[in-house]
């Protein structure tokens, strides 16, 4: 099963479509009806390994969301998630009342299960058509933040007895998100902290690590009675943001862990659906999901954004995306483990929901991004990610960097680059030939470089190749078009901090006066493209570094393998 859930992968990625429909497909074809007829009716078993799919999903979600694009889009998602669900609930649940007929606490359940949405889904489809910063900002903003919330109502409707005031459910969602948020976010610092000061036996242990603090930050905001998932987003995001030692292999081991999870969830899911009950509610799932896609979702997008000044297609495009995915269905067996009546049709109208609307607006989507005119020239919003694989007893790192197409840094010389001192480009892979380079070689489109870097100047090296990657040669002087699109932001950091000889400008060790507008430079979605640098990957790093390193040390064979496993 899990080799035809991975193949599922490749068809989805093929056509376009989120891989969620083709893992619930695998579950409904084995499951009850299905080939196998396999009959699994356990919601309370289900709704266990949701919870705890969820976490790792969320994890790894916080563990690759970049802190700087995501920033100037906070309070948008912040506003998305607390009063754009309120709405979204208010307007679906009055829908499912009045055009379907369920009762009242039946429709709010369905208002508040439906209004989490899943960035996930959003960008699997979107993979092709590149976006602003600021929409992909506060999608995937939203989509970590609005569970909380969401959870909180779903749980509170399918409990016993009368449901609470509108009043008290507002102040439980926000003393649980605060907590939940404290929660996070300490133990995110604490871990990091923790990681980069002490040192493991194994490059292996540090993976593990960063998953085990993730998911202890999720059972702390639990026990402390607050936002367990607001609390693994968080604790994960700023992990992911504290250049941990081993980063490449960890975000591989969160990215496996992800899809484990996804394909393990996705299945039992689709297992716990009777296909022949979904035919009595494929028309009720219907009107609520159009209910929700074009008047709901729109209204609470808005609204929510008025004070925001975002052009109007973009918000349309916004509305537009709110795919759901996974959590929705989940939170579907909340109230068929509470025992509420009429809890197996809530459950049914969310899952043919989700999967037809799914159809409707992934493939779609693209179509509209460019009717609207919002994607953007690849060259525009090409983002420059750096990771790499630490050459510990060197006090070193080695970069792999790609030159993509669009990318400036084609027809510059390699002393062109002007790269600190400290920091070298070694070698070049040009159509699968690598060779040294000399300073007059002149870098071509598609070129892979590996740099190594020395630890206080590489944030100054990767300052000064973003700048040169958005601005070419002559970005020392013209600017690469730094923050808000000021001319020299990353260059002139970098090059102030190679004139004034290291990467600080103040003389400290480890400060670098240009990686910050660099960093905030490359989710600008500046003009002129930018390189990307990938990671150095697999077992031929280790081979090309006890080669680089014979100019500049030595490094044992064992520790500089284990240093160099990292893979992208």
């Amino acid at each position: 099963m899990l080799l035809v859930a991975v193949a599922a992968v490749r068809i989805s990625s093929r056509s376009g479509l989120p891989s969620l429909l083709l893992y619930l497909g695998i579950g409904v074809a084995i499951g009850q009806d299905g080939i196998f007829d396999v009959h699994f009716d356990n919601a309370e078993l289900t709704q266990v390994i949701g919870y705890a799919a969820l976490v790792v999903i969320l994890a790894e979600g916080g563990l690759g969301t970049k802190w700087k694009e995501i920033r100037p889009a906070l309070p948008a998602a912040a506003v998305l998630s607390t009063v754009g669900v309120g709405i979204s609930v208010g307007v679906t649940a009055a829908g499912a009342h009045y055009l379907v007929g369920l009762d009242w606490r039946q429709a709010l359940i369905i208002g508040a299960v439906v209004s989490s949405t899943d960035a996930a889904a959003v960008f699997s489809v979107l993979r092709k058509v590149p976006l602003p910063s600021r929409i992909t900002g506060v999608l995937e903003a939203e989509s970590g933040f609005n569970d909380a919330p969401v959870l909180i109502l779903v749980v509170a409707f399918s409990a016993v007895g009368p449901v609470e005031h509108w009043y008290v459910l507002v102040g439980e969602i926000a003393l649980e998100l605060t907590i939940g948020a404290a929660i996070g976010l300490a133990v995110g610092w604490l871990g990091s902290f923790g990681l980069r000061h002490v040192a493991l036996p194994a490059s292996g242990l540090y993976p593990i690590a960063v998953m085990a603090i993730a998911v202890s930050a999720y059972a702390a905001g639990a026990l402390a009675h607050g936002s367990g998932f607001l609390a693994v987003y968080l604790a994960a995001m700023v992990l992911g943001n504290s250049k941990l030692p081993h980063w490449p292999a960890t975000r591989g081991f969160a990215d496996g862990l992800g899809w484990l999870a996804q394909i393990g969830m996705f299945v039992l899911l689709g297992l716990l659906v009777t296909p022949h009950d979904l035919v009595t509610d494929f028309w009720p799932a219907m009107v609520v999901g159009l209910v929700l896609t074009v008047v709901a979702r729109p209204l609470s997008v808005f609204v929510s954004l008025a004070p925001f000044r975002l052009p109007k297609r973009e918000k349309a495009l916004m509305s537009w995306a709110g795919l759901r995915g996974a959590v929705p269905i989940v939170l579907a067996t909340i109230p068929m483990v509470s025992g509420i009546t009429g809890s197996t049709r809530v459950f049914n109208i969310v899952f043919v929901l989700v999967v037809v609307y799914t159809l409707i607006q992934g493939p779609t989507l693209p179509w509209l991004a460019k009717a609207l005119k919002i994607s953007e020239d690849p060259s525009e919003a090409a983002d420059l990610g750096i990771e790499s694989a630490p050459l510990e007893r060197l006090r070193g790192h080695l970069l792999s960097v790609a030159i993509p197409a669009e990318s400036k840094m084609h027809g510059v010389e390699v002393g062109e680059l002007r790269l600190p001192a400290g920091a070298a480009v070694t070698l070049v892979v040009r159509d699968g030939t690598s060779f040294v380079p000399a300073p007059s070689t002149v870098l071509r489109r598609r070129d892979e470089l590996l740099v190594v870097a020395t630890d206080p100047v590489r944030d100054a090296a990767e300052a000064r190749l973003r700048a040169v990657g958005e601005g070419g040669k002559l970005a020392g002087w013209l600017g690469a078009g730094g923050e808000h699109g000021k001319p020299g932001g990353a260059a002139r950091a970098a090059t102030r901090a190679r004139a004034r000889g290291g990467p600080g400008g103040s003389g400290r060790p480890g400060r670098t006066a240009g990686s910050g507008a660099a960093r905030r430079s490359a989710g600008s979605g500046l003009p002129g493209g930018s390189t990307r640098v990938v990671g150095a990957r697999g077992p031929n790093l280790a081979k090309l570094a006890r080669k680089l390193v014979r100019g500049i040390g030595t490094v044992s064979d064992g520790r500089q393998d284990d240093s160099s496993k990292a893979h992208h």
